[in-house]
């Protein structure tokens, strides 16, 4: 179980929404109507219930700055060739002249029911005040795997923790892999085998990663420089590069998996569902 949400009232920071045109599965995803509003501008105003100081959309195309202007969001336009919604983010983050302390937290533009208290969570990771995580360079959010199916499903992504609840590694593997549970779900059975507790150590029960992160400016403007690393390429995961080159990754465990995100039309027609 994760400890209650920080309410983060006294913690500045700035949501950061990265959003472009291209999708080979949703073409032009930001602008998907979602109950009368564009996507984009539905993902904007649940950070805004956050506690950031301000939610800026970073932008590749006139079209979302036009959106987005309409509905009283900032954004701002940044490049259409960037590689990763990190590289863009580092634009945003010059753009706006954030200094190297300042926290920001990455909310994907296809989350249109992301949890403010989520977002006021991880912004929480990286505070040098009350025992935080002054190690850490990044934050995220995991929650515990509830079945066979997500844990062997090479799209549900996995993370591994040490004791001070920061990232080992991430996967598409089944990690930790149950050696004397093989094809079963080991941490059920758990108790009532010769490793009696093991699901309940922390880091060590098999954990989903949720893909929000957040980060101090300086770090976010150096990653995009820092070498692509080969378990990244391997894995098709980039914060794999952070830990690859040494930085530390601290994560959030939640008590229940977020709302649906938004990859196709059917995930599009299942929000839209619950929206009405």
């Amino acid at each position: 179980m994760s400890a209650p949400v920080p309410a983060a009232a006294h913690i500045p920071f700035t949501v950061l929404i990265p959003a472009r045109m291209a999708s080979s599965r949703l073409p032009d995803k930001p602008l998907a109507d979602i109950a009368g509003l564009p996507m984009v501008v539905r993902v904007a105003q649940r950070a805004a219930q956050s506690a950031a100081t301000r939610v800026v959309v970073a932008a590749d195309d006139a079209r979302i700055l036009q959106a987005c202007a309409a509905h009283g969001v900032q954004a701002v336009m940044t490049r259409a060739d960037h590689a990763s919604g990190s590289d863009r983010l580092a634009e945003a983050c010059t753009q706006l002249g954030l200094d190297g302390d300042d926290i920001v937290v990455n909310v994907q533009g296809d989350e249109p029911l992301i949890a403010p208290g989520l977002i006021n969570a991880v912004a929480s990771l990286l505070q040098d005040r009350d025992g935080k995580r002054p190690e850490a360079s990044m934050g995220t959010a995991a929650h515990a795997i509830a079945s066979l199916a997500d844990y062997t499903n090479a799209n549900v992504v996995k993370v591994v923790l040490d004791a001070r609840g920061l990232a080992h590694y991430f996967s598409r593997a089944p990690i930790p892999f149950g050696r004397d549970h093989a094809g079963n779900a080991w941490w059920e059975g758990a108790a009532q085998t010769a490793h009696p507790g093991v699901a309940a150590v922390q880091g060590f029960a098999p954990l989903r990663h949720v893909g929000i992160y957040s980060y101090r400016a300086g770090f976010l403007r150096e990653f995009p420089q820092l070498a692509p690393a080969p378990t990244e390429a391997v894995e098709a995961l980039e914060q794999l590069r952070a830990l690859w080159h040494g930085y530390r990754i601290a994560v959030h465990l939640s008590d229940a998996a977020p709302g649906p995100g938004v990859d196709t039309p059917e995930d599009l027609e299942r929000v839209r569902a619950l929206f009405r």
